[in-house]
């Protein structure tokens, strides 16, 4: 392990107390966190303790959640931290956030309104760079005012859960192909903004006045700066670095 990783390591347990301890504060003290929402493993300490059995607690201290290999599948909460990377709240069935959008409005939040002594949350997405993306979620029992706690507290929150999401992260060498990109060039990024498009490598061609065997070199080199492996992952870390726009992704 390396000497960054190893002081990541050590940086995480103040973070999850200040975690705990804003959740605390405002009523929201049950926590529920995790650092890679495509990760079936449970967000863990660096000897494969779950946080949710060391650190954080739950609403039903019966259910263990981070066992269940499909939640991040049919939550709406997750559904929803994909969706924004802006934090947002529930209550009664509901999303909100600072600004509407209707990304919220159509997840579907029956299932949360339907459990037991479920109250209301607040949560915070964290979207990383590569495609990663955690959160971090703060609940309740009960009703506990959670528009107003919103408005105070949220952007303490979110700072919070990027620290602990990316401090994590690190610390677990994650993504483990990352490296730092060199820079692609001007072509490069044009063959992967088309290529994202999905075009094919001979109407790029047609499209960048170049020839089959240039788009293919152009590419070639754009994966190995990446650190990809083939077409589709090469354009997914592109988009992940914003060299590919959302429009072309």
């Amino acid at each position: 392990m390396t000497d960054k990783r190893a002081l990541c390591w050590s940086e995480l347990p103040a973070l999850i107390a200040d975690v705990q301890a804003i959740g605390d504060a405002t009523g929201l003290s049950y926590i529920a966190a995790q650092a890679d929402l495509g990760d079936p493993e449970p967000m863990a300490d660096e000897h494969g303790r779950p946080y949710a059995e060391t650190s954080f607690r739950w609403i039903d201290p019966a259910y263990a959640y981070w066992r269940d290999r499909k939640l991040a599948l049919h939550v709406a909460f997750l559904t929803a931290a994909r969706l924004i990377a802006e934090p947002f709240y529930y209550s009664d069935g509901r999303l909100g956030s600072w600004r509407a959008t209707a990304l919220l409005d159509a997840v579907d939040c029956q299932q949360a309104k339907e459990t037991p002594n479920f109250g209301e949350a607040i949560i915070a997405p964290v979207h990383l760079p590569r495609g990663l993306v955690g959160a971090v979620f703060w609940c309740s029992r009960e009703q506990v005012g959670v528009e107003a706690l919103f408005r105070a507290h949220a952007g303490a929150m979110h700072n919070l859960a990027l620290r602990l999401v990316a401090t994590h992260n690190e610390a677990r060498g994650r993504p483990r192909n990352a490296t730092v990109p060199q820079t692609l060039t001007r072509r490069e990024v044009q063959c992967l903004r088309w290529a994202a498009a999905g075009k094919t490598d001979g109407e790029i061609g047609i499209i960048l006045s170049l020839s089959v065997s240039t788009v293919r070199f152009h590419l070639r080199n754009a994966a190995a700066k990446l650190g990809a492996t083939g077409r589709a992952q090469s354009i997914q870390i592109a988009a992940g670095l914003g060299f590919v726009g959302a429009q072309a992704a």
